[in-house]
């Protein structure tokens, strides 16, 4: 869980200086990921899930903090939200650190933008008429009490400081229902944390997106950012623990699972990920070779 808590920023204080501050380096948004500086390596076999199909541009952002690239995300520039952030998990022991800045995409906005994700700027007001018909601000999750910002990379499942810090994007979190932000979803995102600690001897591959129903934050009247109805998330690693007891061992190399982003019926079921890609496949635009991992993370012999 992460407060909505605005927070002092060091940052562009004029529209001018902000203009400086985004003048252009390498491009984060990319055509593909087949590079590693557009975040390959974050992707089980350099591949990212296939058979999305959408009306409106999406943007794949390899996420990048500091020049160091961090995680892939595909983003909905109209929806104002992350479909999925794709990264690897890396063994943690699950403290979050709550302290760092909000950050946005300045490439989301402008092809001249950094490829950095930067922090808000304390005076925003100028700054957000630039780039806010591409992504979520601060002030879209300001007065939804009943949603919090929650990752899809959660900042639990790092453990550098720098990949850390870069989970705190705005493009890398959705609304969540409180209840189930604190609950249910907490609970699943500590119960892999361990799981992956103690059982993957190998680099652990995890997708974490979303569904969608219509449902919008609304502000100044005007729909802002998509309300998921499921957040479901899969791992594959392939390097596992043969000796692991019976009951986690058939949890590898791949497993996932999903839940309902709701107050009271949000339990999270954890299934094989051929039953979560066709669980999926009846409620995204995707076609029939949606697919989450490439083979779906049964190494090539």
């Amino acid at each position: 869980m992460v407060t909505m808590r605005h927070q002092s920023i060091p940052s562009c204080l004029s529209l001018a200086v902000l203009l400086c501050c985004l003048r252009g380096s390498r491009a984060g948004v990319v055509e593909d990921f087949n590079h590693v500086e557009r975040c390959k390596d974050s992707l089980y076999m350099g591949t990212p899930p296939r058979g999305y199909q959408f009306s409106s541009p999406l943007k794949k952002i390899c996420q990048r903090y500091e020049d160091k690239p961090c995680f892939v995300t595909l983003y909905d520039p109209h929806k104002h939200i992350p479909l999925y952030s794709a990264y690897i998990f890396k063994k943690s022991d699950g403290e979050k650190r709550v302290d760092f800045p909000w950050m946005f995409e300045p490439q989301l906005a402008s092809e001249k933008g950094t490829s950095n994700m930067e922090p808000f700027p304390q005076s925003s007001s100028h700054m957000h008429m630039n780039f806010e018909d591409s992504q979520a601000v601060l002030e879209d999750y300001a007065d939804v009490v009943q949603y919090e910002r929650g990752h899809l990379n959660p900042d639990e499942h790092q453990a550098d400081p720098l990949d850390k810090a870069a989970t705190y994007t705005l493009t890398n979190v959705v609304p969540q229902v409180r209840e189930f932000n604190i609950g249910p979803w907490a609970e699943h995102k500590d119960l892999i944390r361990k799981r992956l600690n103690n059982y993957c001897r190998g680099k652990a591959y995890v997708v974490t997106g979303v569904t969608t129903s219509g449902n919008m934050i609304r502000r100044n009247n005007v729909d802002r950012v998509a309300i998921p109805e499921y957040i479901w998330s899969a791992y594959c690693c392939t390097d596992y623990d043969q000796n692991a007891p019976y009951f986690v061992r058939y949890k590898f190399p791949v497993f996932g699972a999903y839940g309902m982003n709701d107050r009271v019926n949000n339990h999270l079921i954890e299934v094989p990920v051929n039953n979560l890609e066709k669980f999926l496949k009846g409620r995204m635009d995707v076609d029939k070779n949606f697919q989450i991992f490439y083979n779906d993370c049964v190494p090539d012999s």
